[in-house]
C-alpha cells in the first residue's frame, strides 16, 4: 500500500509539474511576439529622437551594421547594431551604440546619432547609475545637458577644446559633478572618431554623393 500511494503521488507530482511547465511555455509563446514589439517600438522612439522622420524613410531598425569589443573606441562590452538613416536611399545620418567606462558611478549607456557631414544629430544617454541631483543630468528628462552636443563635430571645436571647462574645453560641467560630464564628453568625442575612421564601412555608397545632394535632404 505504501509503494502504491508513493507511485501514486509521484504521478500526481510529475503530471503538475507538466501542467505548469506547459502553462508557462504557452504563457511565453503568447506574450513573445507582443514583448518583441514593445521593444522594437521603444528602440525606434530612442532612435527617432536623434534623427526624426522629417529626416529619413527608411526603417532604421531594419538597416544595421553589427558592431562590437573589436570597436575600441565605443568602449562595447557584446555586441550591438549601428542604425543607418536614409532618404529617398541617400545616406543621411548614424546612430552608433557608445559606452562611457568612467562615470561616477559606473559605466554609461549612450547613443551618439552622427549626420553624414560628421556632425552630432544628437547624444541620448539610455542607463547609468549617476547620483541623483548630480551626474544625473546627463539624462535629457532631468536636463538639457546632452543638446549641448547637436551640431559639434571633430573640427567644432578643434580636439584641444573637445573637454568640460574644468579641463579647458567648451562643454559645461554640472554644478558639484565633473567626473561624469567629463566621461560622456570624451565618449562622444570617441564616437566622433570612429565614424570618421569608418565612414566607408558606415556609408560605402557616399562616394557619388554630392554635398548638395546631403543639404537637400537636410533642409540645407
Amino acid at each position: 500500500m505504501l509503494r502504491t500511494s508513493i507511485t501514486k503521488n509521484s504521478l500526481l507530482l510529475g503530471l503538475f509539474a507538466l501542467m505548469t511547465t506547459l502553462l508557462i511555455a504557452g504563457t511565453h509563446l503568447s506574450t513573445k511576439d507582443r514583448i518583441a514589439e514593445a521593444q522594437r517600438q521603444a528602440e525606434q522612439k530612442a532612435l527617432l529622437e536623434l534623427v526624426p522622420l522629417s529626416r529619413h524613410n527608411n526603417s532604421m531598425l531594419d538597416e544595421t551594421l553589427n558592431v562590437g569589443p573589436e570597436a575600441s573606441l565605443l568602449h562595447l562590452k557584446d555586441s550591438r547594431k549601428i542604425y543607418i538613416a536614409r532618404q529617398d536611399g541617400i545616406p543621411v545620418a548614424a546612430i552608433l551604440p557608445a559606452v562611457a567606462p568612467e562615470g561616477y558611478s559606473g559605466a554609461i549607456e549612450m547613443i551618439v546619432g552622427i549626420n553624414l557631414d560628421g556632425s552630432i544629430a544628437g547624444v541620448r544617454a539610455l542607463s547609468h547609475k549617476e547620483t541623483p541631483g548630480l551626474g544625473d543630468k546627463v539624462d535629457l528628462k532631468k536636463s538639457d545637458w546632452v543638446l549641448s552636443f547637436n551640431g559639434k563635430s571633430l573640427s567644432n571645436p578643434k580636439p584641444s577644446l573637445w573637454g568640460v571647462k574644468k579641463d579647458k574645453g567648451v562643454f559645461d560641467q554640472f554644478t558639484g559633478a565633473t567626473i561624469t560630464p567629463r566621461a560622456v564628453t570624451k565618449a562622444v568625442y570617441q564616437s566622433l572618431l570612429y565614424f570618421d575612421q569608418n565612414r566607408e564601412r558606415i556609408f560605402p555608397t557616399t562616394e557619388n554623393l554630392t554635398v548638395e545632394n546631403f543639404e537637400e535632404n537636410n533642409g540645407g
